[in-house]
């Protein structure tokens, strides 16, 4: 069985009250914040930096955030936020299993394309606890969605009655952490993108009845000429 990690569900929710989205200053500051961190690294900014950087005095970011800790965490959550935003575009009420999980790949790739390594490693080094909490969530929900997902796939003739929910969703999110892991690709030149790419095709074929395959094959052939013609434009 994948060894699920509990979510503080209350902890998610009072936080989420204190984000206060509606909020549109909040979310200019945010959004401001980001920016910054991106330029300059994380690291290298304490909270008078980012006051001034805003154009804003201490006194008024402390209204919105309590330490530079609380920042970064709420910058986790304003960002798992985004992320919600971005997925309810989609019109899944009106997709099969395969084409959600197409969908949501692409989305992932784009999200790839604004991947800043330095970040990531200072959030590691430096906000430890906070990193992994905001880890445990990510995984924790990505277990829940692959496993909807398969479900669905399952009740659509798109994947195999016999597939082992939990332990194909425990598998995927083990190979998704994995994936992080600067020592998973032994193979030099290999980039994240082609091992996530690699890994979720591996992850239909071996789920999908013969229907799925063929709606898949028909569908990365329709995606492949498209992204050619893109780019012959």
């Amino acid at each position: 069985m994948f060894p699920l990690f509990v979510p503080k569900l209350i902890f998610k929710l009072k936080m989420n009250e204190e984000l206060n989205f509606k909020d549109p200053k909040f979310i200019e500051l945010m959004d401001k914040i980001v920016a910054m961190f991106f330029e300059f690294g994380i690291r290298n900014l304490n909270m008078d930096d980012i006051s001034r950087n805003l154009g804003i005095s201490k006194k008024t970011l402390y209204r919105y955030v309590k330490s530079k800790e609380d920042l970064i965490e709420k910058l986790f959550y304003y960002d798992e936020m985004k992320w919600d935003i971005e997925m309810s575009k989609l019109k899944i009420d009106e997709m099969n299993a395969i084409e959600i999980l197409l969908q949501v790949s692409l989305k992932v790739f784009e999200e790839m394309g604004h991947f800043n390594p330095k970040l990531k490693f200072e959030l590691k080094k430096y906000y430890e606890p906070i990193f992994q909490q905001f880890m445990i969530r990510k995984q924790n929900h990505i277990f829940g969605q692959i496993s909807k997902n398969i479900e669905k796939g399952i009740a659509e003739g798109l994947y195999r009655s016999d597939v082992n929910i939990e332990l194909v969703a425990g598998l995927y999110v083990r190979n998704l952490v994995m994936m992080h892991n600067n020592d998973f690709c032994i193979v030099e030149n290999i980039t994240f993108e082609e091992v996530f790419q690699v890994m979720f095709e591996n992850h239909i074929r071996a789920i999908s009845t013969p229907e799925g395959i063929a709606y898949f094959e028909k569908r990365k052939a329709e995606i492949i000429q498209l992204n050619q013609n893109i780019f012959n434009q």
